[in-house]
C-alpha cells in the first residue's frame, strides 16, 4: 500500500441535513437488513460520550491532520505507519521522496510545531494546548518498505513536543498494513488487502491506551453496518469531486441504540477503499469485535481512486493537496471536514474548544497609522543572505512563515515581505 501514488462543523450540512443523513442509513453486513431505528428516524444522533481517530498508511496521515485540526474533538488518536504533521508541504514531491522515503531533506518536528502553533493562533488549527496529555498510539514494522522509520520517527517525535503521551512500538516484523489477529496477510508482508497478522493483538493494545481498560472483544460481531450516503457531508455535495466514495460505513453495536456509546473513526490506507477491496477492511481491523464489548460505533469514512482531478488513483486520503485543496490539513480542508459533519450527525464533537476569534492572534499588522509591509524581489541566495529566509536541503523558506520559496540559488526570484518583525510571507 503505497500513500500518494499508493467545529465549528458547516452550518449547511447540520440540522434537517444530518436528520436526513442519518434516515438514509441502511444496514449492511450483520445478518438480516433492517431499516434504521427510531431514534435515527427522528433525527436524534447517538449518545457519544467521546471521539477518537485511527487510521493507517494515507489514513494515518489523515488521522494525524484530524487530530491536530480538530483536537478540541478527538481526545486522542492510534496510527500505523504513517509521518508527521504536514510533512508534505503540499507536495507530491515531497509526499514521495521526504515523507514515505527520505531521499530529500524535510521539516524537522520542531519546525512543524511552531508551523502548527502559527495555525493554532490563526485559528485554522485548534489550540495545540489540547494536544497535551492526549493518548497517541504508534506502530511501525521492521519490513515496513513504504515509510521509513526515521519518518514515523519524527512524528512520535512531534507528538511528544507538543506534550501528548505517546506509546511507540517499531519492533515487530510486520510489512505495510493494518496489524490485526483477523488480518490476512503475512506479518512481515506488504500486499492486499494490507491487513498483515503478526500473532499479537494490535488493536487491542491500541484502545487499551486510547481508553484504558477495555472489555475482552466478542467472538465475532453482533452488531449492525450501516451504509450511507458520504455525499450529504461534503460541503460541495460531490464526493467524487474531492475523491471519497458515494457509501460510508458505519458499525453499531446494539447497545449503542440505547446507551452512552464512545466513537471510533477509523481510516483505511491507499489501496483499501471499500470500491476495491470490498469490506475486507472493515472487517479485519478487528475493532468491532471491541466495539460490540466496549461500547463504541467505528464509523468506517471511505474514498475512491479518482483518474483526473483530483489525480488520486490509488484512493489515498488528502496529505498532500491533491485536488488543488491546499487547506488539506486544516479546519478548512475538504475531506476534513466532511468527516467532521459525518462526527457530528453521529453525535460526536459536541463540546469541541474551538479557539475563540476574539483571543487569536494575525503577524500581519492590523492598525492603520503603520504603512503597508512592502514586497521585496530579490534571488532567494540573496533573501537567505540578508535575513529574510533560509535554507534547507537545497530549498529556500521564508523566515517565520516558513513557506517553500523555490530553489536556493541565485536564479530562482521570489518576493516576500516582512509582516511583522522577523516574520516574512509571499506576497
Amino acid at each position: 500500500m503505497e500513500v500518494p501514488m499508493k467545529v465549528g462543523h458547516l452550518a449547511s450540512l447540520a440540522g434537517a441535513v444530518v436528520a436526513s443523513a442519518i434516515i438514509a442509513l441502511a444496514t449492511m453486513t450483520s445478518g438480516n437488513t433492517q431499516t434504521a431505528n427510531a431514534a435515527q428516524e427522528s433525527g436524534t444522533p447517538y449518545d457519544i460520550t467521546g471521539t477518537y481517530v485511527s487510521g493507517v498508511s494515507s489514513g494515518g496521515y489523515m488521522a494525524n491532520q484530524l487530530h491536530v485540526a480538530h483536537s478540541g474533538v478527538f481526545q486522542g488518536a492510534g496510527i500505523f505507519t504513517a509521518g508527521p504533521y504536514y510533512c508534505a508541504e503540499g507536495d507530491l514531491s515531497t509526499a514521495l521522496n521526504a515523507c514515505m522515503d527520505t531521499f530529500m531533506s524535510r521539516k524537522s518536528p520542531s519546525q512543524l510545531v511552531g508551523l502548527t502553533e502559527d495555525r493554532a493562533s490563526r485559528g485554522t488549527v485548534d489550540p495545540v494546548e489540547n494536544l497535551a496529555d492526549d493518548p497517541v498510539w504508534l506502530y511501525r514494522g521492521t519490513n515496513d518498505t513504504t515509510i521509513d522509520e526515521e519518518v514515523m520517527d519524527d512524528l512520535a517525535t512531534y507528538y511528544e513536543m507538543l506534550g501528548s503521551n505517546v506509546t511507540y512500538s517499531k519492533n515487530s516484523p510486520a510489512g505495510h498494513g493494518w496489524v490485526s489477529p483477523k488480518g490476512t496477510v503475512a506479518c512481515s508482508s506488504t500486499a492486499s488487502p494490507y491487513m498483515n497478522d503478526c500473532g499479537t493483538d494490535e488493536p487491542g493494545n491500541m484502545l487499551r491506551h486510547l481508553l484504558g481498560d477495555v472489555q475482552e472483544p466478542a467472538s465475532s460481531p453482533s452488531g449492525e453496518t450501516m451504509q450511507f450516503d458520504q455525499n450529504q457531508y461534503v460541503p460541495s455535495g460531490s464526493a467524487s469531486a474531492i475523491s471519497m466514495g458515494e457509501a460510508g460505513f458505519a458499525y453499531v453495536p446494539q447497545t449503542c441504540e440505547s446507551e452512552a456509546c464512545t466513537l471510533m473513526v477509523a481510516l483505511h490506507g491507499c489501496y483499501q477503499y471499500y470500491g476495491l477491496i470490498g469490506d475486507a477492511f472493515m472487517k479485519q481491523a478487528y475493532l468491532n469485535e471491541y466495539a460490540d464489548t466496549n461500547n463504541m460505533i467505528v464509523l468506517y469514512p471511505q474514498t475512491t481512486k479518482s483518474d483526473s482531478n483530483p489525480l488520486n488513483p490509488r484512493g489515498c486520503y488528502n496529505w498532500w493537496a491533491y485536488g488543488g485543496d491546499t487547506a488539506y490539513a486544516e479546519k478548512g480542508g475538504e475531506q476534513i471536514a466532511t468527516i467532521m459533519n459525518m462526527i457530528e450527525a453521529f453525535g460526536g464533537g459536541a463540546g469541541g474548544t474551538d479557539p475563540d476569534p476574539t483571543t487569536t492572534t494575525d503577524p500581519s499588522p492590523t492598525t492603520t497609522d503603520e504603512p503597508e509591509p512592502t514586497c521585496v524581489t530579490d534571488d532567494n541566495y540573496a533573501h537567505t543572505q540578508e535575513g529574510r529566509a533560509y535554507h534547507q536541503g537545497g530549498y529556500t523558506y521564508a523566515n517565520g512563515s516558513d513557506q517553500n520559496l523555490g530553489l536556493w540559488n541565485t536564479y530562482t526570484e521570489s518576493s516576500i515581505k516582512e509582516t511583522s518583525p522577523g516574520y516574512w510571507a509571499q506576497c
